[in-house]
């Protein structure tokens, strides 16, 4: 027996009272594992701290070069590039996704109508008893029409009283949170992209350069070495030596002409351009230096990482799995109200409309093992979150370090080619000169040659080394977004 209070409440309420009462029997034991606190965080410094423009230079670090084509390019991928744009379109997914998860909490229902139009022949045109009607084909058959139409509302409405919708609300913003990183880190690794790649091409175009100007002192050596033989004081045999020499520098000359050309295309699909045309990109001989890296610490990683920042959010969306897994052991109640039309013609007329309220109560019982299964992996799940946040964080401070050490051990390289270069230099003219006046063999000479041209084509590498090296500590820092926005 209900007491006399709750029985005269109406029959909806009572249902739903009734199943709050049990909310404590049904849900007991049912709590799952939240993640835990990460007990990852980076050091307090950098072994080899940045020093020069202030963090906020990280955002558009492409600017420090001040080369004006790389801006330009950055500016034409970010805008057209396809990883970008990719990017976009899972971003709009995400908040077409996040829409559709908080739909079913809405009021759902769909308006239903239908009509028809019968017609009844009866081809029995007499009695079951054989009498005075008429048989079949007597052309007394009678026909009856009729027509009906309806058309009605049901709605049904989940009554959220436990909470899940603010659990599924908060998991789907933390998976559009990860997809807006996704946008950042896309933005962040095409800029990088770029730059390495007008870097690439710029290098081949100075290897090219110099590969020509050996070209030209082979043509110049097989003028000196003719000469003398002409002379008498050198043999015929030095002739062909250069020679061979000069056919190996032309082979190499075309062979970085072709490779330029490729890393041009290269740099129009990076861009968003792959089927322009080359003459649309024109790379110069220019390398320069890396600019200064601006200041940093660690701990900014957490904030200018976007694959930190991803699995930061992935971490909030473990959680709210978790949650709604434990939210699976309560009972869920829905209201099913309903109105509708209905009318009829033909031998009966008739019109009328209806309304309808009704509950549904559903209430785990027999499937509680397979839920507690479920809340198990829900929790194994956030460990794993957590696992991979405390990873990438330790990956990102492992990255910049090296790349920080490394652009550093560049930089010295370079200015150490750079002399050794001039040195080289000055003794391939040296012997030239002792060449001419007869005081050197070929011999001498030519190594004299192949060791200014080993050492320009090492200063050159080095230097691109030093720009890609230079690329790699502002991605590795988190450079290329605005780290206050998240939009």
């Amino acid at each position: 027996m209900l007491p006399s209070s709750l029985s005269a409440l109406p029959y909806c309420a009572r249902v739903w009272l009734l199943s709050l009462a049990t909310l404590p029997f049904i849900a007991a034991c049912a709590t799952g594992t939240p993640p835990r606190a990460p007990a990852s965080a980076p050091p307090p410094a950098y072994q080899s701290a940045p020093s020069g423009a202030p963090a906020q230079a990280l955002d558009q670090w492409w600017k420090l070069y001040r080369d004006p084509q790389l801006s330009a390019l950055t500016s034409r991928a970010l805008a057209q590039g396809f990883s970008v744009r990719e990017a976009l379109a899972r971003l709009e997914e995400s908040r077409a996704l996040n829409a559709v998860s908080l739909s079913r909490f809405d009021l759902q229902g769909d308006l239903q109508g239908n009509a028809e139009h019968r017609q009844t022949r009866d081809l029995e045109g007499g009695n079951a008893a054989g009498g005075a009607g008429p048989g079949i084909g007597s052309g007394a058959d009678r026909t009856s029409t009729s027509r009906t139409a309806s058309l009605s509302l049901p709605v049904s409405w989940e009554l959220d009283f436990v909470g899940r919708r603010s659990v599924t609300q908060r998991g789907a913003e933390a998976d559009l949170e990860a997809a807006r990183f996704d946008v950042q880190a896309a933005r962040a690794a095409i800029a990088a992209e770029v730059a390495r790649a007008l870097f690439q091409a710029r290098g081949l175009h100075v290897q090219r350069d110099e590969a020509r100007e050996t070209v030209r002192i082979q043509q110049d050596l097989m003028a000196v070495v003719t000469e003398r033989v002409k002379r008498g004081l050198a043999p015929s045999s030095e002739v062909d030596r250069v020679a061979g020499d000069l056919a190996q520098a032309e082979a190499q000359a075309a062979d970085l002409a072709a490779a330029l050309l490729a890393a041009r295309r290269a740099l129009l699909a990076v861009v968003g351009d792959g089927t322009a045309a080359l003459t649309e990109l024109e790379t110069s001989a220019t390398l320069g230096a890396a600019p200064a890296i601006p200041v940093a610490l660690p701990g900014e990683l957490l904030t200018r990482r976007p694959d930190v920042r991803t699995s930061l959010a992935s971490i909030e969306k473990a959680a709210s799995q978790v949650r709604l897994a434990e939210l699976e052991f309560y009972p869920r109640l829905t209201l099913t109200p309903g109105i509708g039309l209905s009318a009829q013609g033909g031998s009966i007329d008739s019109r009328s409309a209806f309304w309808s309220v009704g509950a549904g109560l559903v209430v785990p019982m027999l499937d509680r093992p397979r839920l507690m299964a479920q809340l198990a992996i829900e929790g194994a799940r956030a460990e794993q979150a957590v696992l991979a946040y405390e990873r990438s964080v330790q990956n990102a401070f492992s990255e910049a370090d090296q790349a920080l050490t490394r652009l550093q051990a560049d930089q010295r390289r370079v200015v150490t080619l750079a002399g050794g270069e001039v040195r080289a230099r000055a003794a391939y003219d040296a012997a030239l000169r002792r060449y001419q006046l007869g005081f050197a063999d070929l011999q001498e000479l030519l190594d004299g040659e192949r060791s200014w041209r080993a050492a320009r084509s090492t200063l050159t590498v080095a230097k691109v080394d030093a720009l890609q090296r230079s690329v790699q500590v502002f991605q590795a820092l988190g450079g290329g977004w605005n780290a206050s926005q998240t939009q």
